[in-house]
This record gives C-alpha cells, structure tokens and sequence, in this order.
C-alpha cells in the first residue's frame, strides 16, 4: 500500500514563483539526488526559513571541517532520535542515509526500530544512548551523561556537536508532524 501522495498538509508556492537562489538550490538537488527531498519543498512556503534550514542542516549534517562526528554517526544520531519521536519522515529519509552511509541495509533498520539491537562499538553506543535520552527526558540529563560521553572518547567539541544535532532533529521532527510530511517515496527503495 503506498504512502499518502501529498508532501506537507499546506499549501506550497509553484516552484517558478520561488526566488532564483532556491529554484537553483532544488535544481542542484534534483542533479545531485535526483530528487527535491519533501523537506526542501514543504520548506519553500517561508523562503527565509528555507534558507535558515539549508545553512544549518548543511553545517550540522555535511560539513566536514566542523565536526570530528563521522556523516554516518551524524545520520544515526538523527535516525534515534526521530525513532524516539516516531517521525515517519526523518525515519524514512534518515534511514536511507544510514544504509547508504554504512553499506548495511541491516544496521538502517535496527536504528529505525531499536538502535539498541544494533552491534555499534562502545563510543556509539554511548552517543546514541544520549540522543536518545536527550529527546525523551532531556530535564534528567545532567554531568553523568556528559561524562558518560567523555569517557567514551567525546570531547567537549563532540558533546556540543552530538547535543546540536539532536536539538536540530527534535525540531524538525516536530515540524514534519505538525506539518504531516510525507518522505520522498523513492527513499524506500534506495542503498537495499
């Protein structure tokens, strides 16, 4: 049975009324991808938030120089805590990015179901142990979950870096239910 066909429960600007600035950044995603991800669309309805998203999600997700966090723990980080949140999109999409990223269908969805079931070494383990209580308890965090990270081998660089990419999710997360977004269904079948 497919997914509902809509992208977000909103109406969205025709992509030729859009500035130029975003018409050429979906128009590098669809060269890039092959596709504009749901996210980017439901995004062109505020243009200013859209380019707030994109720098952001950019800086957090894919740079590479400000991080010491590995692209597929940044992915498995943002799986967790969209399990703990149940946002169908970012599972969706999220997912997809970690069997992408780790060559192994498997480990995408273990994190989408029970991260815990996943065999990830002790240093991610304690990192997704941390998003996850971070998203559903974040009032009991205190200095045993940041030292539980240092002793993992997380410095205070990476415990920023972990804490922001699950502040960032548990936004977006939101804004997916709140907005009932539907993920790109060619993301289903994508890195099987």
């Amino acid at each position: 049975m497919p997914q509902p066909d809509h992208i977000v429960k909103i109406d969205l600007p025709k992509t030729k009324s859009l500035d130029d600035d975003i018409r050429k950044y979906l128009q590098i995603c669809t060269e890039n991808l092959g596709m504009v991800p749901n996210v980017l669309a439901a995004y062109t309805a505020k243009p200013k938030k859209f380019r707030q998203f994109t720098k952001v999600y950019n800086q957090l997700m894919l740079d590479e120089q400000e991080t010491q966090l590995s692209k597929l723990e940044r992915e498995m980080i943002a799986v967790v805590v969209s399990s703990a949140n149940r946002c169908y999109y970012c599972l969706v999409a999220h997912g997809q990015a970690v069997r992408e990223l780790s060559n192994d269908p498997q480990l995408g969805e273990m994190m989408v179901m029970n991260y815990k079931v996943a065999q990830v070494s002790k240093r991610q383990r304690a990192m997704l142990d941390y998003a996850w209580k971070l998203t559903k308890a974040p009032f009991e965090i205190d200095d045993s979950d940041r030292d539980a990270l240092r002793q993992a081998g997380f410095n205070d660089g990476d415990i920023f870096d972990i804490t922001d990419i699950v502040g960032f999710f548990n936004y977006t997360n939101r804004m997916a239910h709140g907005l009932d977004m539907m993920p790109n269904a060619e993301y289903h079948s994508m890195s099987r």
